[in-house]
């Protein structure tokens, strides 16, 4: 009774192994093995984020008029004012910690996809 369950466990296991591995998805820092390299990683993660909302920013830009500009630049400027404040608030749990720059480079990186997605509704709103 034993041997059958064992044989189909592994088999279980076996395909697990074979069709896992292709749908496993590549994290960048998976590696990372020292609190320096996982804050390297986080900084990181932060300027692809903000690279992606700087896009989606000049794409919103060019659907505008200049009123409509005016109003997007101080509501960004407020918005930045705030990813900062809020996330040096958050990394400064650990301040004096090593592990500082990467909750910080996290919490930037979280907060700036969160804005991405909404200059994103506001261009699919615009396009309907």
């Amino acid at each position: 009774m034993r041997f059958p369950l064992l044989c189909c466990l592994s088999i279980l296991m076996v395909f697990g192994v074979i069709f896992g591995q292709g749908t496993k998805k590549s994290e960048p820092c998976s590696k990372a093995q020292t609190q320096a390299e996982m804050n390297i990683c986080a900084g990181r993660e932060y300027q692809a984020a903000d690279a992606e909302l700087n896009q989606v920013y000049r794409k919103l830009v060019a659907m505008l008029n200049d009123e409509e500009k005016s109003q997007l630049k101080g509501a960004q400027n407020a918005w930045l004012k705030y990813r900062d404040a809020n996330c040096e608030f958050v990394a400064d749990q650990y301040k004096g910690g090593s592990i500082r720059p990467m909750i910080d480079g996290l919490c930037l990186a979280g907060v700036t996809r969160n804005r991405t997605a909404e200059l994103r509704d506001q261009i699919k709103d615009r396009n309907q």
